[in-house]
């Protein structure tokens, strides 16, 4: 059997009791290691799960999925994915190629980041398409997903960003002459994301158009949403983008422009005081 298993988003013990029974059958455990992370490392998994972990990079995931299939219809192997196991289209790839080469697979889910994010006390029903944001750099400024924030706002639904994750990267000049070194982990924060939207905004204000979002425009930054040290920040676009929510993962909502009362309520728990560019603590700010 080919398990496909959620972590779900905080550390090793977030695992389900069917998920953890399942990955101690197993003679082999892959850890995906790309589209997210956890607050622990792979030897704390290691110790709690009481199988070793081999790490799956995005690399051996998309081009040689064969070899983490190898032998799945005769044992039983495990591919671990932190959040729930459909957060990436690349996990649907593996459950097709085992399908195609006659391996039986079961999914066991976990708590995501998709559903996850309504701890803020946005409702999860008023959420519209979900977007990713990626480091821009000098030559390669994409603002294309913005045409999707601003569908969202105009149907008066949430638009949850998904914030860039560079593992095992090579710099260009590494990838054009072969060489197998990668550069430092970087995530994105919800500050870096604010500043890079802030920016799309003066730039649709140049080319005379009317952007859907606007400095003021209320938004949701989170962080290790999960985790003992969870932290939310609720306040305008510009507030975002100098608000300091610590270590990753970061995730950011720009809110659908009219909220329920509830909404209204819950996020006064978390608003950003006037002056102040800290969040304190997951309860207040």
């Amino acid at each position: 059997m080919f398990y496909m298993i959620g972590l779900g988003l905080g550390d090793a013990k977030d695992i389900t009791v069917k998920g953890l029974e399942a990955v101690r059958r197993c003679s082999r455990v892959y850890l995906e290691a790309y589209t997210s992370v956890l607050t622990v490392g792979k030897e704390v998994l290691e110790e709690f799960y009481e199988r070793k972990l081999i790490l799956a990079d995005r690399e051996e995931v998309e081009q040689e999925a064969d070899n983490i299939l190898k032998d799945a219809d005769i044992s039983d192997v495990a591919f671990l994915v932190v959040g729930d196991p459909f957060g990436a289209t690349t996990h649907s790839a593996l459950i097709l190629r085992a399908t195609k080469l006659g391996i039986p697979y079961r999914v066991i889910h976990n708590a995501s980041i998709m559903n996850a994010v309504g701890c803020c006390g946005l409702q999860l029903y008023k959420f519209g398409e979900t977007v990713s944001i990626v480091f821009w750099t000098d030559t390669w400024k994409p603002e294309s997903f913005f045409d999707r924030v601003k569908k969202n706002r105009q149907n008066g639904t949430h638009t949850l960003c998904l914030l860039d994750i560079k593992v095992k990267e090579q710099s260009v000049e590494n990838l054009i002459r072969g060489r197998k070194i990668y550069e430092p982990p970087r995530y994105m924060s919800v500050n870096q994301a604010a500043q890079q939207l802030l920016e799309i905004v003066q730039n649709q204000r140049i080319r005379g158009e009317e952007p859907a979002v606007t400095e003021e425009t209320l938004c949701v930054g989170l962080a290790r949403v999960g985790a003992e040290d969870q932290k939310i920040a609720a306040g305008t676009l510009q507030q975002m983008s100098t608000v300091d929510l610590g270590g990753p993962l970061h995730s950011l909502i720009i809110t659908g422009g009219s909220l329920h009362p509830l909404e209204m309520e819950m996020l006064s728990l978390f608003t950003i005081p006037e002056n102040s560019s800290e969040s304190q603590s997951t309860g207040g700010l």
